[in-house]
């Protein structure tokens, strides 16, 4: 190891522990002040822009006009704080936020999303990181312009990476909201631009470069906000302060909850209601356009026999707001009674045991629940070795060795988080089916009508007894995380601290796409192709004009409230997967894939995923009952690799072989210790010579 790069990691281990230690004791002080009396809103402020406040920093100490520090931060970031970076970058809003709550709805088949996301690492270590570590330059699409020759694969690179990119990012910003919302008051759309403040100034300014060192930064924070809170209730209910290890008891107690509770008079006589509700529902669908006007007409009478009888001016604001939300048109109430009956029908019976694995109706619903959890595991893993934003991480080691290296500490610092959210799930669960349900509506915590406001907790006391059953409480996945602390009734400080880690994992998450995307349409679509011979500085400023661009349009896109976090994130993998995969690994791997194959390889199995995702979701217009196999629309990237490997080897063996220099690239890149000449680096592969 260079002396130079020694005194480096000796300067930055010493530098971040500083900053641990600081972050510890700053979470202390603001526990000593809410003791004191200080308020929920102000340290929900202090929390919030005091870590913007400190990411901004980072990021305009780390502001660079340096290419290759723009890109690929200098080339220069060891190992170990790679990975604590890639975790960051990795582990989103949808694995802070979304994990835990998933596995809380889910039981059992949540754990699809830590068996995928986590064997991802495996793919990226054996069969990507390292190749394109010794195949130098910036970008994905750099790779596949450079092997396959041209343009073309190249800019069907860009494009699927700004599609996978995007779709990403919009779930991140999302999150931002929700948190901004939730904890400092502000309206969600105007708390989706704050936190977009938050994510500009450091991939703004810097690059890659501030980029990094951030994300290092918001590792330390959102680690020890997602692990304090699990581990104080863990000490709570059982006694021992390692909940990953004392969850299996609790959820022992839970299954007899849950035995007890599903069984019991009010909860069935609520089942029955949503049932008949559900029917209900299912008539006026029936009976469209005519149903549609007579349900306006009963409401519009209701209404004035309210200001006739001089009601009480809530009665009548309420009748006016469920006037004003009827469906306008025949489609729309199609979409909101559809939506509003599935509801209903999911609360017509008793949610599956916690532990059930692929349980069913019947045998058939089984085997579809089985083949769904197979399928997301597969895309999730794939995808996970396809995402643009991880594989531009391994550009910025000194080495292939530490590109291999980083790698193990990726998995090892995501590791952390995804064995403690199971944990999350089962101890959260305990807390609401022993201590929430059952209460009386009118003394329910203060923590229901607050996310109640968000939009992520819903209460609807359907058999008017004034008492909280478990079918009539209705909670977001995107909620769990987040209200645990309050669910517990730990001290506010805890919910703030909980806040500033799903907003470290919303903004590192959001940087590392943002750049992703800003710099494939910079350097792979401007530079590349439109203008190669553009300066440094013209090549920053385009890039950073459309980093401003793209994290407008994302943030105003992610106002809408498009979808849940963890379904728009899965949605990005299958497309990363479809686009991407096929293409990198026959890349590296098979020396006779050529540029036709993989232009239609990488066609084929971007357009199936989109085409399945479009006609099955109901958000993009589509309907579950086109599922094929009765795949989710999450897993679509299932139908989209094989057909894309399929497509790209027959096209390939079909057509003319590459030639003598393509097939030099492949050996450089596949052999560590082969010639490094640029000779056998055409069409703008990079040389690696450390």
């Amino acid at each position: 190891m260079p002396h130079s790069q020694g005194t480096f990691r000796q300067q930055l281990k010493k530098m971040y522990g500083w900053y641990t230690g600081g972050f510890v004791v700053f979470v202390a002080l603001l526990a000593v002040g809410e003791q004191l009396g200080m308020s929920s809103q102000w340290i929900g402020y202090t929390f919030l822009f005091a870590s913007i406040a400190l990411y901004a920093a980072i990021g305009v100490m780390s502001r660079t006009a340096d290419v290759a520090e723009y890109y690929v931060a200098g080339r220069r970031v060891p190992a170990l704080f790679n990975g604590m970076a890639t975790g960051a970058d990795w582990m989103s809003a949808a694995s802070f936020i979304g994990m835990a709550g998933t596995l809380y709805f889910s039981g059992y088949q949540g754990l699809a999303f830590v068996m995928g996301w986590t064997g991802g690492y495996c793919l990226v270590a054996l069969f990507l990181a390292p190749y394109l570590r010794k195949f130098g330059e910036f970008t994905i699409p750099d790779f596949l312009g450079a092997r396959y020759g041209g343009n073309l694969a190249r800019m069907i690179g860009v494009v699927a990476a700004i599609l996978a990119s995007f779709t990403y990012v919009v779930a991140q910003i999302y999150g931002v909201g929700l948190i901004t919302s939730r904890f400092v008051g502000l309206e969600f759309e105007v708390g989706v631009f704050v936190g977009l403040a938050g994510i500009l100034v450091c991939s703004f300014l810097g690059g890659m470069r501030a980029v990094t060192w951030t994300q290092v930064a918001q590792y330390i924070i959102l680690i020890i906000a997602y692990l304090l809170p699990v581990v104080i209730l863990s000490t709570k209910v059982t006694g021992v302060p390692v909940p990953q290890a004392m969850y299996g008891q609790v959820l022992q107690k839970l299954s007899a909850k849950e035995s007890e509770l599903f069984a019991s008079p009010k909860e069935l006589e609520a089942n029955a209601l949503f049932k008949a509700r559900a029917h209900d529902y299912e008539e006026k669908i029936r009976g469209l356009p005519a149903s549609l006007d007579a349900e306006r007409a009963k409401l519009t009478a209701k209404l004035d026999a309210l200001k006739a009888a001089n009601a009480p001016a809530k009665q009548i604001a309420a009748a006016e707001m469920a006037l004003r939300n009827m469906p306008k048109t025949e489609a729309d109430a199609r979409r909101k009674w559809g939506e509003a009956r599935r509801l209903a029908e999911s609360k017509a019976k008793p949610p599956l045991p916690h532990t059930a694995a692929h349980a069913g109706r019947d045998e058939a619903d089984a085997s579809v629940k089985r083949l769904n959890f197979i399928a997301l595991v597969i895309v999730l893993m794939v995808g996970t070795a396809s995402l643009p934003h991880i594989l531009m991480r391994y550009y910025t080691t000194p080495s292939v060795k530490e590109a291999r290296d980083s790698v193990f500490w990726s998995l090892f610092f995501i590791f952390l988080l995804y064995v403690t959210a199971p944990a999350y799930a089962v101890f959260a669960k305990w807390e609401v089916y022993t201590n929430l349900v059952g209460s009386t509506i009118s003394t329910l915590p203060g923590w229901v009508a607050s996310w109640g406001k968000v939009g992520l907790v819903k209460i609807d006391d359907i058999n008017a007894d004034g008492i909280l059953q478990l079918a009539e409480l209705t909670l977001n996945t995107d909620v769990i995380v987040l209200a645990t602390p309050e669910i517990a009734g730990l001290p506010y400080v805890i919910s703030g601290l909980v806040a500033a880690g799903g907003l470290a994992a919303a903004l590192s998450t959001a940087d590392g796409l943002l750049l992703t995307i800003a710099n494939a349409m910079s350097h792979d679509m401007y530079y590349k192709v439109i203008d190669p011979d553009a300066s440094t500085q013209r090549r920053l400023v385009i890039s950073k004009a459309l980093l401003l661009v793209v994290a407008l349009v994302a943030a105003y896109t992610a106002s809408l409230k498009p979808d849940n976090i963890l379904l728009m994130v899965g949605l990005a993998f299958s497309i990363a997967a479809s686009a991407f995969f096929p293409a990198l690994v026959c890349g590296v791997f098979w020396a006779r894939a050529n540029k036709a194959g993989a232009v239609a390889g990488m066609m084929a199995g971007l357009g199936m995923c989109i085409y399945y995702a479009a006609t099955t979701h109901p958000f993009f217009g589509g309907d579950s009952a086109n599922a094929w196999f009765g795949i989710e629309p999450i897993s679509c990237g299932i139908f989209g690799i094989p057909l894309g490997f399929a497509v790209l080897i027959v096209v390939s063996l079909l057509t003319r072989a590459p030639d003598e220099d393509t097939r030099a690239l492949v050996q450089y890149v596949r052999y560590p210790n082969l010639g490094e000449s640029p000779r056998q680096l055409p069409r703008g592969g990079g040389v690696d010579h450390h």
